[in-house]
């Protein structure tokens, strides 16, 4: 590298600390709120399927692995899109990916609606879940690179709690439509079909938000990225020159490398891996399965189901924001301890009650576990996103949530065959072992972080 080139990395650097280190503008947070709403869509796919699981097996009795597997299809697929996504919004800019991966969603969710078997809709479900996989990993980069400090965290701390209005909001809707008395068939293809609205909403929403100044910085795009800056930070970065300047790419596979050698970014990183993978197969296990069990274990029909599983999501949503709100005081270690223990009392209580018949108190056990769950699932992609460097830091967001979508994968798949071979008390309990690894991680692996990328900006 030439002393002029190297000049200009040290100046694009400084300049990244000094956008980390900024307060920022209504505009930064108002770009925040519209990247972790996409949580919304993950959540009105991931749930509704669950919801229409009883009228796919009346239709085409399938077995139990491809019942699994038309559930798990979209975590597959978001393996994929993770990785791909994460390297794409590296290597192009921020905005590129997320605008793309939102119009192929909208156009993949109306597909669903159209399948003629149960094969096409597993086809259909893994290629969803490749843009829905890329666009988290790119939503949570732009979450970290564009909000006020002392912001970041807690906005990307909330996912859960997005997460659960989208799931409420899926099963009013499937509820309405059941309780309407529309033929079932109708009424699955709708369901999922519908998750196309709010995505065509985002995706109008997002055509006005620029790329993040960070990515532009790093891509050497000095001159838009001070335009941006002054949208989004209310700071023109005098630092920078005006004009653009080819910048030498890092290498991708670097990033592992450069997360390694730092010990207090090395242990977050592991532990958000950690809480990533245990979150993920903890909610995939019992608590998806949430409105199955119900019915098949004599806890309620199909409507009081329904109607359990809102009152019971309701808590999940306020506990997804509390968790967030409370994130400032306690830290992330504590969060997270307090999430998972809770969330494995609560699964060893549903156990307990659904191996003795106390069938009347199960919705009460799965209420603390998801409780429990929203907290212990708040902070892995916020902790694993902002320690990254800006230069890695889409690749490390789509890294870390191969980790959610790889046991939410295998979950899916092989629960109903678990509950079926073991039976649901057993398999239950069997799921509290990955809310006590979480726990675990938590308290012997996670160091506090919080702020982290504020105070470490600056030798950056």
């Amino acid at each position: 590298m030439t002393s002029a080139r190297a000049e200009l990395q040290d100046l694009s650097d400084r300049a990244v600390a000094h956008v980390l280190r900024t307060h920022g503008t209504g505009a930064g947070r108002r770009s925040g709120w519209l990247m972790i709403s996409t949580i919304l869509i993950e959540a009105w796919d991931l749930y509704s399927i669950s919801f229409i699981l009883v009228f796919l097996k009346a239709q085409y009795n399938p077995g139990w692995l491809l019942l699994g597997l038309t559930s798990a299809a979209v975590q597959a697929g978001a393996v994929v899109g993770a990785l791909s996504g994460g390297w794409l919004a590296d290597k192009f800019g921020r905005r590129p990916v997320f605008l793309t991966t939102m119009a192929a969603f909208v156009v993949l969710a109306l597909a669903q609606s159209f399948v003629p078997n149960l094969w096409w809709l597993v086809g259909v479900r893994f290629l969803l879940g490749i843009p829905l996989g890329s666009d988290i990993a790119t939503a949570y980069t732009y979450i970290m690179e564009s909000m006020p400090r002392s912001k970041r965290e807690v906005m990307g701390s909330r996912w859960q709690g997005m997460f659960g209005i989208g799931e409420v909001l899926a099963i009013i809707v499937v509820t309405i439509m059941y309780v309407s008395g529309m033929d079932h068939e109708l009424l699955w293809r709708i369901a999922l079909g519908l998750g196309a609205l709010p995505a065509l909403a985002l995706l109008l929403g997002r055509l006005g938000i620029p790329d993040t100044p960070l990515s532009l910085i790093q891509r050497g795009r000095f001159a838009q990225a001070k335009k941006v800056s002054m949208e989004m930070f209310g700071d023109p970065l005098d630092m920078l020159p005006g004009t653009d300047h080819d910048l030498p790419r890092p290498r991708t596979r670097d990033f592992l490398a450069d997360l390694w050698s730092d010990h207090t970014r090395r242990r977050a990183t592991i532990f958000a891996w950690i809480s990533n993978a245990m979150q993920g197969a903890e909610f995939a296990t019992f608590a998806f399965y949430l409105p199955v069990i119900f019915v098949v274990a004599g806890v309620s029909g199909i409507r009081d189901t329904n109607f359990l599983s809102a009152a019971i999501y309701t808590v999940a949503t306020i506990s997804g924001f509390v968790g967030p709100a409370i994130l400032p005081r306690i830290g992330h270690k504590r969060l997270s301890m307090w999430g998972f223990g809770t969330a494995f009392a609560g699964l060893c209580a549903a156990a307990l009650f659904l191996g003795v018949g106390w069938n009347a108190v199960v919705p009460l056990a799965a209420a603390v576990l998801l409780w429990g769950h929203y907290w212990a699932a708040s902070n892995g992609m916020t902790v694993a996103s902002m320690m990254a460097p800006t230069r890695y830091k889409a690749t490390a967001s789509g890294f870390a949530y191969l980790f959610v979508k790889i046991p939410l994968f295998f979950t899916i798949f092989l629960f109903p065959s678990l509950f079926d071979a073991w039976g649901v008390p057993l398999a239950t309990l069997f799921a509290a072992v990955f809310s006590l690894i979480g726990w675990l991680g938590a308290r012997f692996v996670l160091p506090e972080v919080h702020g982290y990328v504020e105070s470490a900006a600056a030798t950056e």
